[in-house]
């Protein structure tokens, strides 16, 4: 079984290839401007549990994961031959939220600091 270290650096190797990928050899307009946030590899490397994300936000998720999904064979038979693991694990695709949320808290403190400032005068 894999060390931590070793898992976290498979995992980041997988999301570099992978966002590379996504950048250069897709041509599905379904994945186009998504952006892997992060990636997982599990003790026995038999999943790679992949997050993803768009621009556009949630509204595109569920066209994403199928694009994503549609292209797993193609995405798991291209990043084994770059990744040099004995067997390559099995690609699940998940939608991450994080990057939304972010946004969104973004919004609220900014709506805060305004509301702060207007009943605060200096």
């Amino acid at each position: 079984m894999p060390s931590g270290v070793r898992l976290q650096k498979i995992a980041d190797r997988i999301r570099e290839e992978m966002s590379a990928m996504l950048i250069k050899e897709i041509s599905d307009p379904r994945l186009r401007q998504i952006f892997v946030t992060d990636v997982r590899v599990d003790r026995e490397l038999a999943y790679a549990d992949i997050y993803v994300s768009a621009v556009e936000g949630k509204g595109r998720s569920a066209d994403v994961l199928a694009g994503l999904e549609s292209a797993s064979g193609f995405f798991r038979r291209s990043l084994s031959a770059r990744v040099d693991l004995r067997v390559f694990p099995r690609l699940r695709f998940h939608w991450d939220p994080t990057p939304e949320n972010a946004d969104h808290m973004e919004k609220l403190f900014k709506q805060l600091r305004e509301e702060r400032k207007d009943s605060n005068p200096a």
